[in-house]
């Protein structure tokens, strides 16, 4: 699956979902991880192997598990599940996940001249979750165990916002990330709901943070033209719920959800691959936040 076309239909597939889910007003990173209130936590789906998946990914399978209520967060092809001795029970449906890379190709020009060039492939292929399979072996089926927070500021999330040497200011009602001045400002920690909310407000701004020309220097360009506001607060959305899952801490839904709903949507139904975009320029955030714990 590395044509062109079967490149749009991987975008289209996976775009196509996830406005469905916005249009039901759903988002698909923030819906808690089971039925349960005392479950709210969401963890990173993980491949047979136990690495976390990437980007993209992320979203496609935390979207399966919401769609199906699947409650572990391990997925594995049938072929993976076979050498384990299990076996996908009959009738399931797999769910997509998506694989880009690039392979080195010599070509020649013109003038008989050899160019090197590294061409961007992708392909889809499908995994299961461990739920639908029977057989494995003991510890493949262990779901993420709920765990209570006390009302006071999560410390190994704070540790991981210090690390990240960001200014943070306090005061007012309003969150937001001052380009300019370079600083986060936050209300005062007493005035969020709860010690998780304040924490997934700080990863949302931090997200923000990222965006300056000294660090990641993100220019949204082309791509988003017009829509480069709504499609930076829905990086800075993905980025605070991807680390909000590395951090172990529930995500927070805003104030202003419907409007910001609106906007993605008119940003993804333009352009089918607007959420790989945002969800990559989201991972790479992320990284750079976690690369900042060993220099702070």
């Amino acid at each position: 699956m590395n044509t062109a076309t079967s490149h749009q239909d991987i975008y289209s597939r996976v775009t196509d979902r996830i406005i469905a889910d916005l249009q039901k007003g759903v988002r698909p990173w923030l819906k808690p991880w089971s039925v349960s209130n005392a479950e709210s936590r969401i963890t990173l789906p993980v491949r047979h192997n136990g690495v976390p998946y990437r980007g993209i990914n992320i979203l496609l399978l935390w979207g399966e598990s919401i769609a199906n209520g699947y409650r572990p967060n391990r997925w594995m092809t049938y072929k993976q599940a076979a050498e384990l001795g299990a076996h996908v029970r009959k009738g399931e449906h797999g769910s997509l996940v998506v694989y880009a890379d690039t392979f080195h190709k010599v070509e020649e020009n013109d003038s008989g001249e050899e160019i090197e060039r590294d061409m961007p492939f992708m392909k889809g292929y499908t995994v299961f979750n461990v739920e639908q399979i029977d057989g494995l072996p003991e510890g493949y089926q262990v779901t993420p165990a709920p765990t209570a927070e006390p009302l006071q500021l999560i410390q190994h999330a704070e540790s991981f916002f210090a690390a990240t040497g960001a200014t943070f200011r306090h005061g007012g009602n309003r969150a937001f990330y001052a380009p300019a001045q370079d600083f986060i400002q936050l209300p005062p920690a007493d005035a969020f709901r709860d010690a998780e909310s304040y924490a997934a407000t700080k990863a949302h701004e931090l997200t923000h943070w990222t965006s300056h020309p000294s660090r990641l220097n993100r220019i949204l360009g082309k791509r988003f033209g017009d829509e480069a506001y709504a499609a930076e607060e829905l990086i800075a959305e993905l980025g605070a719920a991807f680390l909000s899952a590395d951090l172990g801490i529930a995500s927070e839904v805003r104030e202003d959800h419907a409007a910001y709903l609106a906007s993605w949507l008119k940003v993804l139904i333009a352009d089918k691959r607007a959420i790989f975009a945002a969800a990559a320029h989201a991972q790479r955030a992320a990284d750079y936040l976690h690369s900042r714990q060993d220099q702070h």
